[in-house]
């Protein structure tokens, strides 16, 4: 018997490194689960690597529109949600006196509006004993260089955890958040540098950690799914950091 039998979970950004373990895990444990992502085709790779007990649906967090549309989709076809991992969001850096508007509106857009309007959307499908589990980051208390913007959005889901516990605790939903530190994904391929610097900086990074070695998106998944699930019952508003102790010692 699984630890999420027949729930409905929707996870964005699902279509690689955290998002897809963490498909891959709710399927494993029983849930039916709503990928969604940008890219069409990395969908449909998703879909075929995990297999049965996961659908696709195509949609940018960083448009409402999509995101209402993703939810109208998924309560109407199952008739509730009862998980959702706002996991989607883009992680590239800028030095500060570099970011432009536009590039400071994508982040926030993306980040956290889309991550924002991802609960809000999904409460009308949302009963007693609903789970929201935020992907923050170690950025939202650390001060890296180069990661105003998108250490700020991380902060922002961390206060929404807070926030959203006040709000939603009364109708038996509970919102925490998952704050991993240096994992390996595609998202390194996408921080303004190449994959051999991105895996260099980790390997840095990831030695100043007492754990001496960076994570896989399974351990991330790991406490996703802790998060998730009736295990966690008594728990709500935290963050949850996953980070071998970079930012705890």
């Amino acid at each position: 018997m699984g630890k999420l039998d027949g729930k409905v979970a929707v996870v964005t950004g699902g279509n690689s490194g955290i998002g897809l373990a963490t498909a891959h895990l709710f399927q494993r444990e029983g849930a039916t689960v709503i990928v969604t992502a940008r890219n069409q085709q990395r969908l449909e790779e998703s879909k075929a690597a995990v297999g049965e007990g996961i659908e696709i649906f195509t949609a940018d967090v960083g448009h409402v529109d999509q995101i209402e549309a993703l939810f109208e989709h998924v309560g109407n076809k199952h008739g509730r949600v009862d998980i959702v991992f706002a996991n989607a969001g883009l992680g590239t850096l800028s030095p500060f006196d570099m970011v432009e508007e536009d590039y400071f509106d994508r982040m926030i857009t993306v980040n956290l509006k889309g991550a924002f309007f991802c609960v809000r959307k999904a409460l009308p499908w949302m009963k007693e004993g609903g789970s929201v589990i935020f992907n923050t980051s170690i950025a939202n208390t650390k001060g890296y260089p180069n990661s105003s913007v998108y250490s700020a959005t991380k902060s922002g889901l961390r206060s929404l955890a807070r926030t959203l516990t006040s709000e939603l605790l009364p109708r038996g939903i509970r919102v925490n958040a998952v704050s991993p530190g240096i994992v390996i994904t595609p998202m390194f391929g996408k921080l303004g540098m190449s994959m051999e610097e991105g895996e260099a900086l980790a390997q840095s990074m990831s030695e100043a950690a007492p754990i001496q070695r960076y994570g896989d998106p399974q351990e991330i998944a790991s406490t996703v799914l802790f998060l998730a699930s009736d295990e966690s019952s008594f728990i709500s508003g935290i963050e949850v950091v996953a980070d071998g102790g970079l930012s705890q010692v």
